[in-house]
């Protein structure tokens, strides 16, 4: 791989100890990241950053990146709604190769904004094909994944309600045996479960089991739309003796604040989708209530059949909805706000605490000596963002996919010049096909109830 040199950036590294260094290199040998500091001298490939304000990559800790060939299929969907017009609709429909497609055009389409590491939420598991077509789109791809083995979607009344049938163990143990006998790769693997009230007791101890069984993290969605305080997940899960640090929890938006302590004094770490949370009626992202209870909330798209598939739209909803929460709280009161979340903040919930939610903080998640080379370039002398008076308000508040120009992935350039080094066209067709076959698919089973 050999050695680079990021030069000349206004790199905000998003390291407590480095912070913010208005011009600086960053020197990459052999996809580690060596040394971050003003004028390095060094026998290495030159990465021109001057005009760059160099951010590390977006860490999305939950997508069901398998959805991009629906994308925008259900654009003004409740929870409720995509329940049905998703799941018990589409999902039954996919072949692998509609998941390698999606997988292939979703991963591609968050290195082109900047995400270099994903948490593959893949409940499309329909044949032990589909994790096979998954796992193989994001290999080719060459993004930093962690992909979530989930359940099938073959039949929404057997699989999210009350369910009696348990994730494949036998399969899952032959994908991580297969793909990630190693917790050290680009790709690593964790189980995507959906937890009590989704699931019969039975099953939910089964699923926790086999992750545990495997030293695997799980994650799982949690506290959403207006099922939510009947579930009362984590104090189910509690009383079945089943929380711990290696479990995510998803959406959170009306956790009690004994759930809220449970998760925290557990270890537990938090996954906040805030644009599908406001737009579906999950409820309030609760960004501030997870910090409160000294959590690192991070951020994640969700699904892209209803809300963009950037890291910059997240930030923005969380910013905006969350100052709007608790500016409101203070204004009734008649007194001065305080404890509102900053740009800075947002950075660093959108990067570093992801890497912490992913488990991979060790790795990525800041421009630090030691961890693995996945950084962002930014435009900052677009019109969108110069002039730079705030180099984490103009990375936050300011930017969007258009600023990406180069991107790297543990030291590799997959994105420079604005361009995928990648063959974006193959994969836009791929998903276009996929789209098609699915539509055909859904028009046949249309007519055969009709006539039935």
């Amino acid at each position: 791989m050999g050695r680079s040199l990021v030069r000349g950036g206004h790199v905000l590294t998003v390291d407590p100890q480095l912070g913010e260094l208005p011009r600086a290199d960053i020197l990459i040998e052999d996809g580690t990241i060596v040394a971050v500091q003003p004028d390095i001298s060094a026998d290495a490939e030159i990465i021109d950053a001057s005009g760059f304000i160099v951010i590390p990559g977006f860490v999305d800790t939950h997508r069901h990146t398998w959805e991009a060939a629906i994308r925008g299929c259900a654009p003004n969907a409740t929870l409720d709604d995509y329940f049905v017009e998703v799941l018990d609709t589409f999902a039954p429909l996919y072949e692998p190769e509609d998941v390698y497609a999606s997988n292939l055009a979703g991963a591609l389409e968050c290195v082109n904004a900047g995400i270099t590491t994903l948490v593959d939420w893949s409940h499309i598991n329909n044949t032990p094909e589909h994790p096979d077509a998954a796992i193989k789109a994001l290999q080719e791809t060459g993004i930093r994944a962690q992909y979530a083995y989930g359940s099938a979607n073959t039949s929404l009344a057997t699989y999210w309600f009350d369910s009696e049938i348990a994730i494949p163990g036998d399969d899952v143990r032959r994908v991580r045996e297969t793909y990630f006998n190693s917790d050290n790769g680009l790709l690593t693997m964790a189980l995507a479960t959906r937890g009590t009230g989704w699931c019969k007791n039975d099953v939910v101890r089964s699923e926790w089991g086999l992750a545990r069984e495997l030293g695997i993290p799980i994650t799982l969605h949690a506290g959403m739309g207006r099922m939510a305080g009947r579930f009362g997940m984590v104090n189910q899960l509690n009383d079945l003796g089943l929380l711990g640090p290696d479990t995510t929890y998803i959406h959170c938006c009306y956790f009690s604040d004994d759930e809220w302590r449970l998760v925290a004094d557990t270890g537990g770490t938090v996954s906040i989708a805030p644009q599908v949370e406001l737009q579906m009626g999950h409820g309030w992202a609760p960004v501030v209530k997870a910090r409160e209870f000294g959590l690192r909330p991070s951020l994640s798209v969700d699904v892209v059949t209803t809300v963009p598939g950037d890291m910059f739209t997240q930030i923005r909803a969380a910013f905006g909805s969350e100052r709007a929460r608790v500016l409101s709280v203070f204004w009734e009161r008649n007194v001065p706000a305080e404890g509102l979340l900053t740009a800075a903040d947002m950075l660093e919930i959108a990067t570093l605490n992801g890497a912490h939610v992913a488990g991979l903080e060790a790795k990525t998640g800041s421009i630090t000596p030691g961890k693995r080379a996945d950084l962002v370039l930014l435009d900052a002398t677009a019109i969108n963002m110069t002039p730079i008076h705030d180099a984490a308000a103009a990375a936050t508040l300011c930017a969007d996919v258009s600023n990406v120009d180069t991107v790297m992935v543990d030291g590799v350039v997959r994105k420079r010049g604005g361009k995928l080094l990648a063959d974006a066209a193959r994969a836009g067709a791929l998903v276009e096909e996929s789209r098609d076959r699915l539509l055909s698919r859904l028009r046949e089973k249309q007519a055969q109830t009709a006539a039935a």
